[in-house]
């Protein structure tokens, strides 16, 4: 796995947005902040009997997966009808608590991208079913939130310690704040595109850290959507205060770079969840760009090795042992598979004398039959030259005898 480390928390903000895109997500965080006190008078005029109904329904408990472990109960009604779709963004603030009451998660106003699992993945289900404005509690099982590993603190050296103890309930107090669509790719910064990609990557790597191979696949891949479009772009330009500048060599360099991060994490996850074909794709993008790249080598003998391959994943990481002399991973691999090959080889070797072996039996079972029915043929012969001798002597006396009398 990359060297490269994500963050062991359950959620990474979008600190690194832009100047412009923060004065945005400020925008549409205030005005539905003034609208609903706009309204405040009037919803102080409402009938006792509607007020009531509102109560009433805002205590109902919703079954989101119809199994029991995904909860959500309305504690305070939104404020519109709107509710945030795929790749939206969205402003939140939640509350994260035990069944004991021990408050393990809390954040405020952090901004996460909808179905990109950058909080747990229950709370990201439930944000869908929340109207903007609303203050819902969302019970989330263990299985769709830290499950068997738990969550270790970050600046806890004791590898037993958890913030969150293995197979924990967690019970979620989240307000949606504001919510607003993802913008165009193509119309994002390099820098914002660079910083945005890049936090995907780690959270695919947060994410293959907890063995979630498939949530990193998806992370890595909403990476690629970022780093992917803006190398492609080629002439791209970089938007600032003295008008669009064309992208440096290096700023280019350091894009590809990220990009062939995510392809190696990517392989290795594919590899994981032994989609083989898939996986040679991706490690091949890092290999065509970079074909002494030693991780993406030996990843892609590891995926051969997989595939049944040894001798071409003996190839590869003998050229990536070259390059990376001091990877004690690659030597030890490498090692193994030499042992492999060795082995196959000797049974091949074994299985081959033993058929032979068999079919010399056969042969010596077989070769008896031909040598009887010669034998026995030679008898007949023989009898049938005696018998015509004896019957020509026969004839031979008859004659003299009927020629003297």
């Amino acid at each position: 796995m990359d060297a490269e480390k994500s963050s062991s928390s359950s959620f990474e903000d979008l600190s690194n947005l832009n100047e412009q895109e923060r004065a945005e997500l400020a925008s549409s965080v205030l005005e539905p902040t003034q609208a609903k006190e706009q309204r405040e008078p009037a919803e102080e005029q409402k009938p006792d009997n509607e007020v009531k109904t509102t109560v009433e329904s805002e205590s109902e408990c919703m079954d989101i997966l119809g199994n029991g472990t995904l909860l959500k109960k309305v504690l305070k009604k939104g404020r519109s009808e709107l509710r945030p779709e795929s790749k939206d963004l969205v402003t939140i603030s939640y509350t994260g608590r035990l069944d004991d009451g021990t408050v393990v998660e809390e954040q405020q106003n952090v901004v996460v991208q909808i179905d990109d699992v950058e909080v747990v993945q229950g709370l990201d289900m439930a944000l869908k079913l929340m109207n903007e404005g609303e203050v819902a509690e969302v019970v989330v099982n263990p299985r769709f939130a830290y499950g068997e590993l738990g969550l270790k603190d970050p600046t806890e050296q004791d590898p037993v310690i958890r913030t969150v103890p293995p197979n924990s309930t967690i019970t979620y107090t989240v307000e949606l704040v504001s919510m607003q669509e993802e913008s165009d790719i193509d119309a994002r910064t390099y820098t914002s595109r660079k910083e945005i990609g890049n936090k995907k990557r780690l959270r695919g790597n947060y994410w293959m850290k907890r063995q979630e191979y498939n949530l990193a696949i998806q992370s890595y891949r909403r990476a690629l959507e970022y780093l992917d479009d803006t190398v492609s772009a080629g002439g791209m330009m970089e938007s600032g205060a003295a008008g669009s500048v064309e992208l440096s060599n290096k700023e280019l360099q350091d894009l590809l770079e990220d990009r062939m991060k995510v392809y190696n994490n990517l392989a290795l996850a594919q590899l994981k969840i032994s989609a083989h074909e898939a996986a040679l794709k991706s490690v091949d993008h890092v290999l065509k760009c970079q074909p002494n790249n030693a991780k993406a080598l030996y990843r892609k003998g590891k995926i051969l090795d997989a595939k049944g391959d040894t001798a071409g994943a003996i190839t590869l990481l003998q050229k990536a042992a070259t390059i990376d002399v001091d990877d004690k991973l690659i030597q030890s691999e490498l090692s193994k598979l030499i042992l492999k090959s060795k082995r196959e080889a000797r049974n091949e070797r074994d299985l081959y004398q033993k058929m032979l072996g068999q079919a010399q039996k056969l042969e010596q079972k077989t070769k008896p039959a031909p040598a009887t029915q010669n034998n026995e043929s030679s008898k007949i012969m023989m009898w049938g030259y005696l018998v015509g001798t004896i019957l020509i002597g026969v004839v031979g006396v008859a004659i003299f005898r009927y020629n003297n009398p």
